[in-house]
């Protein structure tokens, strides 16, 4: 398995094929969702050859956006992995578990094991982030872009629906994140109240 050969392809492949309209769902995100994949794993003890799954699967979680469409994003990048990987070395096994990976994060995110758990966490570490604001406006604005949501009290009340209804999943993230995600919950509520 030659995770760095895959890394540098499917990186490169991002540069060159997401569309500037992906204000959330940029190469940014990705690798921000990378480097908090693996201190994910780290904190919760995956090590070897499930780190390196974990990775690729963070890489890939999104490249199914290179088709510019949101919707079935998930399948498309599910369908990049089983073209590109084996090329790298990666077995059959190894493409379905990163398959399982990446379908887990479809919202409404459904893990089935500590990997995809993982994934699912990195993915929307955010929620409970400094950054929270700042990264929920590049979404906004990317929904905008693609004519999925109206005005700005359409999107709080989105945000408000959107976090009552997720839950962090790894044990890390349940203590370190969800309490500042709630935090950010009961300001917009109170903001959505006013409407």
């Amino acid at each position: 398995m030659d995770y760095r050969a895959a890394k540098q392809f499917i990186l490169s492949r991002l540069r060159t094929d997401l569309s500037s309209h992906l204000h959330y769902h940029g190469l940014h995100h990705t690798m921000d969702v990378h480097k908090v994949a693996i201190e994910l794993c780290e904190m919760e003890g995956i090590r070897g050859h499930e780190l390196m799954l974990v990775k690729t699967a963070a890489l890939y979680h999104d490249a199914g956006f290179v088709k510019n469409k949101h919707a079935g994003h998930e399948h498309e990048g599910c369908e990049m992995v089983r073209a590109d990987l084996p090329r790298f070395g990666y077995s059959g096994q190894d493409i379905e578990r990163i398959c399982g990976m990446i379908m887990a994060t479809k919202i409404p995110q459904s893990p089935q094991n500590h990997l995809e758990e993982i994934l699912c966490d990195a993915d929307l570490d955010y929620l409970g982030r400094d950054d929270f604001y700042k990264i929920g406006n590049s979404l906004f604005e990317e929904l905008q872009a693609y004519h999925l949501i109206g005005d700005e009290q359409a999107w709080n009340r989105l945000q408000v629906s959107f976090l009552t209804a997720h839950r962090f999943h790894t044990r890390t993230n349940k203590s370190l994140r969800e309490p500042v995600k709630q935090a950010y919950l009961r300001d917009l509520q109170e903001l959505v109240a006013t409407y």
